[in-house]
């Protein structure tokens, strides 16, 4: 095994004066830091720059129109775990918010954790049910 080299301890050793670091410039006097890119804008500047965050107590609902709502016969109950099994949502999340693009043209009993101003109304102009989960 080769000794392990102590550099700029004298100009005897064979290791001092310059210490292996060659002449002059810029690697000779202190050490590059590893983002310097040599001048050129670095990489976390060229980068956009991403803003604001997530709050972590933030709901995130499963997002359904009054059209998907059509799928389903008259009279019919419409629960988070109906919307699942028919493939109209992958997941609950944290719940199922009701939105008012398209039209109702059916009576159902339709029940979800949020509603928009609109579907509810839609929903309850046609002899509807909206229950809030």
């Amino acid at each position: 095994t080769t000794r392990k080299r102590r550099v700029a301890r004298g100009i005897g050793s064979g290791m001092g004066k310059t210490a292996t670091r060659g002449t002059k410039g810029q690697k000779a006097r202190r050490q590059v830091h590893p983002n310097f890119e040599g001048g050129q804008t670095p990489i976390q500047r060229r980068l956009p720059v991403k803003k604001g965050f997530r709050n972590v107590n933030h709901k995130e609902y499963a997002v359904i129109n009054l059209d998907d709502l059509e799928r389903f016969e008259e009279g019919a109950t419409i629960t988070p775990e109906a919307l699942l099994e028919a493939g109209i949502i992958n997941k609950v999340l944290d719940g199922v918010k009701i939105l008012g693009w398209g039209e109702l043209t059916k009576k159902v009993t339709v029940q979800a954790h949020r509603y928009s101003a609109s579907a509810k109304e839609a929903i309850e102009a046609k002899g509807g049910e909206a229950q809030k989960l």
